[in-house]
C-alpha cells in the first residue's frame, strides 16, 4: 500500500496493456450506450409516425387514446436523450480517472494521443435526438 491509502502502481508491459485493454473497455461501453440511445430515440420516433400515419389510412378505427403513442414516442425519445447524457457524463469521469497521476506512467501515451471519436458521436445524436424530440411534440414532421 501507499503513504495515500491506495495502491502503488508499477510500471510494467502488464500494466501498460492492463491499461489499454481497459481504456478499450470504457469505449466499447460507451458505444453501447450509444446504440442502446439511438434505438431509443428512432423508435421512439418510429412509433410516433408509424400511428400516425395509420389513423389517416381509410377505413381505420380511431385510437382510444389519441395522444398515447406520441406520448410513448417522446417518453422513448427523451429516455434516449438521458441515456446519451449519463453516458457522456460516465465516458468523461472514467477518462478523467484513468489519466489521474498515478495511471500516468502506465498509459505510455500522451493525453493528446487519445482522442476518441465516441465522444462527438455522443454529442452529435444528443442533438439529433433533441430535434426528433421537438420535432414530435410540435409535429413539425
Amino acid at each position: 500500500m501507499s503513504a495515500e491509502g491506495r495502491f502503488d502502481v508499477r510500471v510494467t508491459a502488464d500494466t501498460h496493456f492492463g491499461w489499454i485493454r481497459t481504456r478499450l473497455s470504457v469505449e466499447r461501453t460507451a458505444m453501447s450506450w450509444i446504440r442502446t440511445a439511438v434505438s431509443l430515440i428512432g423508435f421512439g420516433f418510429a412509433i410516433v409516425q408509424f400511428f400516425e400515419r395509420l389513423g389517416q389510412m381509410p377505413g381505420a378505427r380511431a385510437a382510444n387514446f389519441p395522444g398515447a403513442a406520441r406520448l410513448l414516442g417522446l417518453s422513448l425519445i427523451a429516455c434516449g436523450i438521458l441515456s446519451l447524457l449519463v453516458s457522456i457524463w460516465q465516458y468523461q469521469w472514467v477518462v478523467r480517472y484513468m489519466w489521474n497521476e498515478p495511471f500516468t506512467p502506465i498509459a505510455g501515451l500522451k493525453r493528446e494521443g487519445m482522442n476518441s471519436p465516441v465522444l462527438a458521436i455522443a454529442v452529435l445524436l444528443v442533438l439529433i435526438g433533441l430535434f426528433a424530440f421537438c420535432a414530435v411534440f410540435w409535429r413539425l414532421v
